[in-house]
């Protein structure tokens, strides 16, 4: 079992609610366990130019409620090649750093894979953080409960103007390859049609469905961004084309979705997670992903958690956006 000294920790990808707290778990697990703490700015862009710095308790105090992530983040295409994988191990090894703990979504656990495959010497262990929840082995990721909140809120919001001058609003919310958001939202939100990457939804089941309610003042239609009908301005300007009875209106949530104080859940949820993480690489872990399944933290290797990248969505949730939306 390697000898864990010294933890890095980074985040990586796209932003998402839960991060700080995850980050606040490493390092308080850490330290009560005897171990040094390095945290690494801008993600793996911060490993290849050693932009780091050490942490302690009182580094990630105050930090629960703040969304984004302290550590900032960034996309490196530098890292996707050996000479960038190289200058990051070389750092890595001059700070005497035996293990990392990188929060991310499927291209930072990419990333992560191939470098501890390359330098296995130092341990990898992966914790999901993407609004996106599109990631096999955890049941929800790290934002995803926040987001759809943020979702739902606005939803709430437009209805109320949908209402009032009997509109049809599309409403496109992030997911370009999970309709998580998309279909959890639109339930909560009570949303007349959902328009999902997952589903081959037909323009004219949806123009059909919306004629079949003529009683209704005002309809939202929730479009994820990944939809194959293109996105919300597309779909919206087909179906104005042909219904002539609403005045339709589009909103793009866009990077909204991304902000904002994370709830209860991912603070919660970002705090087993990270506990977890380094109770993972202590126990001589590595190449692996934590995640929530059921109510327990389990192990995934980073290899599955890539290689089953499909999320199915559940079917009763499916059956009931055309139930419930009549």
């Amino acid at each position: 079992m390697q000898n864990i000294r010294k933890i890095a920790v980074l985040t990586s990808g796209g932003d998402a609610p839960g991060m700080n707290p995850c980050i606040r778990a490493v390092v308080r697990t850490a330290i009560y366990n005897n171990k040094e703490v390095i945290g690494v700015r801008q993600g793996y862009q911060g490993l290849i130019d050693n932009n780091t710095y050490p942490m302690h308790t009182r580094s990630v105090s105050n930090i629960l409620a703040l969304g984004g992530t302290i550590l900032k983040t960034a996309r490196c295409l530098e890292f996707r090649t050996d000479e960038g994988q190289e200058k990051a191990y070389r750092n890595l090894k001059a700070q005497e750093v035996d293990a990392m703990v990188v929060i991310g979504g499927d291209g930072t656990f990419t990333g992560a894979l191939r470098f501890s495959r390359r330098y296995p010497d130092i341990a990898v262990i992966g914790v999901p953080g993407t609004i996106d929840n599109d990631l096999y082995g955890s049941d929800y990721t790290l934002g995803f409960d926040t987001a759809t909140n943020t979702v739902i809120e606005a939803i709430d919001k437009i209805r109320d103007t949908a209402d009032s001058h009997d509109r049809l609003f599309f409403i496109e919310v992030m997911g370009r390859d999970s309709g998580c958001i998309a279909l959890r939202a639109g339930i909560a939100g009570g949303a007349e049609a959902i328009m999902l990457p997952e589903t081959e939804t037909g323009i004219e089941d949806l123009i059909n469905k919306l004629e079949s309610s003529p009683n209704k003042s005002s309809s939202i239609v929730i479009v994820a961004e990944g939809e194959h009908h293109g996105g919300a301005y597309d779909i919206a300007k087909i179906v104005k084309d042909r219904i002539k009875s609403y005045h339709t209106k589009v909103t793009i949530l866009g990077h909204l979705q991304r902000g904002g104080s994370p709830s209860s859940f991912d603070r919660i949820l970002g705090s087993r997670l990270g506990y977890a993480a380094v109770n993972a690489l202590l126990q001589g872990e590595s190449q692996k992903m934590v995640g929530l399944r059921g109510n327990a933290i389990k192990l995934t290797s980073l290899e599955e958690a890539l290689s089953q990248h499909e999320f199915k969505l559940e079917d009763d949730l499916m059956e009931m956006t055309n139930i419930l939306s009549i």
